[in-house]
């Protein structure tokens, strides 16, 4: 596209799906059901799932973490642990100063802060052992310590002055536009946990809640949106492959639904979940490839359409997990993020080798 000039130089490294569809055309349960699986709140995210499986790689920061200003329609659900272990939770960092606020103990209580999390984890594990099967309570003890081997690197994590000055201009970082450079800090700061092992780092780009809802004048949303992300998407891609971590790290850029192709209103656009584009890059992806397409007027999914779960299936595969064999067993059910009926199906091409 003619507004993404940053991101065409890498559509070489990009795999595109143009014929994916979705079960809901409003905003909240069609973002429940890219992240979950489901258009009704209540199931563990895609995020929870992925940590679940893969456990965490650096026991110093959380395994899943999020970066946005408004978030996702919906809230805090589309980053739900929902049954699974508190633990896996999606945990919200800062795209500017300090990446958690409060992490630092006052100075006259830093000595004795280990003596007293000492005391008040044997006071909640005691709490905790008369409630069995109380995963929040697990989930609460665990949260503690992790704050506090938080303190060794979450807050190195946010210098992002540590960077070259060459980084911080191919991302954006001070661009004049203030929507740019918060998406740049966001896509910076990825690549900077990502590198610490964390397993799973999820952004949102909107600066407020119209986001890409070109309602009323779709072509002014485009524009403005894209002109937010491009380069620091183009950057974020380019930085990890220069790193050599492009590879080994599956990056993927989706919404809900699309938009239709006839006009609403006077310049404005609808929800289209019949058919819409995603993309994805790195992690064993057929690069350059494109699968699929919508119909002649751009308004259905036509060729090879694929559900949201086929979708979910294809991220786990080349994660390296098995969608059949992740599961957890909740209400005599066993709960997956492709559903309990096992019905998925890999998106063909997407992967190399399968």
């Amino acid at each position: 596209s003619d507004l993404l000039p940053h991101t065409a130089k890498h559509i070489d490294d990009l795999c595109q799906v143009r014929s994916m569809f979705t079960d809901s055309s409003n905003h909240a349960p069609a973002t429940y059901l890219m992240n979950t699986g489901a258009i009704l709140s209540g199931k563990p995210s895609l995020g929870s799932w992925v940590t679940y499986g893969l456990g965490s790689a650096n026991q110093n920061l959380p395994g899943y973490v999020l970066l946005y200003k408004v978030g996702g329609l919906g809230g805090s659900p589309n980053w739900s642990n929902a049954f699974l272990p508190a633990s896996f939770q999606g945990t919200q960092f800062r795209y500017q100063g300090s990446p958690v606020l409060n992490l630092q103990p006052p100075e006259e209580l830093a000595a004795s802060q280990r003596a007293t999390l000492d005391l008040a984890q044997v006071l909640n594990r005691k709490h905790a052992a008369q409630r069995p099967g109380v995963l929040d309570l697990d989930g609460r003890i665990a949260s503690y310590e992790l704050a506090y081997r938080m303190q060794s690197q979450a807050l190195d994590i946010g210098e992002l002055s540590q960077e070259s000055e060459a980084t911080q201009n191919a991302y954006g970082i001070h661009d004049e536009n203030k929507d740019k450079a918060m998406y740049a800090r966001m896509c910076l700061l990825s690549r900077r946990l990502i590198e610490k092992g964390v397993r799973f780092v999820q952004t949102y780009n909107a600066s407020d809640k119209l986001g890409w809802d070109g309602h009323d004048n779709n072509l002014d949303y485009n524009q403005r949106n894209s002109a937010q992300t491009d380069q620091p998407v183009a950057a974020l891609l380019a930085d990890l492959k220069q790193r050599g971590l492009l590879e080994s790290t599956l990056v993927i850029w989706a919404g809900e639904f699309g938009r239709t192709p006839m006009k609403q209103g006077k310049d404005g656009r609808n929800h289209n979940p019949y058919g819409f584009s995603i993309w994805m890059a790195g992690g064993g992806v057929n690069a350059g490839s494109v699968i699929g397409s919508t119909d002649e007027f751009g308004l259905r999914a036509q060729e090879q359409p694929q559900p949201v779960k086929n979708l979910h299936a294809t991220i786990l595969t080349a994660l390296g997990l098995n969608p059949d064999d992740l599961y957890f067993e909740t209400n005599g059910r066993q709960e997956r993020l492709t559903g309990v009926a096992q019905s998925w199906k890999l998106i063909p091409g997407v992967l190399r080798g399968a």
